[in-house]
């Protein structure tokens, strides 16, 4: 699977048309400059398991893995809870097959909505549960990689993605999450985050059903404490975790 640092579309970079229906423009990104071709960046050093994520099987079975996961419906409830009333355009980040996204667009099913995955089994599966609604824009962009400019956005939301980059890297891509809201926008992070103790861990991969021999490689876990400062230093207001289960919190802020 090859990583993607610029939205587009099939075929075509900086729009991205109804999904799954040749010739019908849906949501549209703005146009993005044809840059020049240069050649990708290396991967940072402490990435084991991000080549993982190249596998099908791999991707298919954690969508499996977090469909199960304990009281994830509950993080999601409050997730939708506290989305702004107004909104008219959403960017998901880490889509992966849709799931959050689709739950955001039933309670806002007027609003515009961008997708970004760089996993092509979940951009497959995204394209397939959104064809043929215009109002979705499904785009391959990989996290590691700066946002690219999207417009603004009423809400950013995330599910179970964000966790897999580096720490620096997350506290970067809070800044661009910030830069890309609107006034009164809420960035609505659904997330996994770090035990306090190693014995808590252990305890969180038991209540899952889990082992520490299968525990996904390519996580990169940070503490609650530490993310909620991150974004009040980067300006957010509002900011908390609305709500927690063990390793499962939903971090929030709003750009006044």
């Amino acid at each position: 699977m090859s990583r993607v640092g610029q939205v587009g579309q099939v075929g075509r970079v900086g729009q991205v048309g109804r999904v799954g229906q040749k010739g019908h423009k849906g949501a549209t990104l703005p146009d993005l400059p044809d840059p020049p071709d240069p050649p990708d960046p290396p991967d940072p050093p402490d990435l084991p398991g991000r080549s993982c994520w190249e596998s099908a099987e791999r991707a298919l079975a954690y969508l499996a893995r977090a469909d199960a996961l304990p009281h994830r419906a509950e993080g999601e409830a409050a997730l939708l809870e506290h989305l702004p009333a107004a909104v008219s355009r959403v960017l998901d980040l880490g889509s992966g097959d849709g799931r959050l996204l689709g739950l955001v667009r039933l309670r806002h099913p007027d609003a515009e909505a961008v997708a970004l995955d760089f996993s092509a089994t979940m951009l497959e599966r995204l394209r397939a549960r959104f064809a043929g609604d215009p109002r979705v824009a499904v785009a391959a962009h990989d996290l590691e990689r700066p946002l690219p400019a999207l417009g603004g956005f009423d809400a950013i939301v995330s599910s179970f993605a964000i966790h897999h980059l580096p720490h620096p890297r997350k506290r970067a891509l809070y800044e661009e999450v910030f830069a890309a809201l609107r006034p009164g926008g809420a960035f609505l992070n659904l997330e996994h985050v770090a035990s306090p103790t190693p014995a808590l861990h252990d305890a969180f991969l038991r209540a899952i059903g889990s082992t520490p021999v299968e525990e996904d490689p390519a996580n990169k876990l940070l503490d609650v404490h530490t993310q909620l400062e991150w974004l009040r230093g980067i300006g957010f207001a509002e900011v908390d975790c609305h709500w927690k289960w063990r390793e499962l919190a939903l971090l929030a802020g709003r750009r006044s």
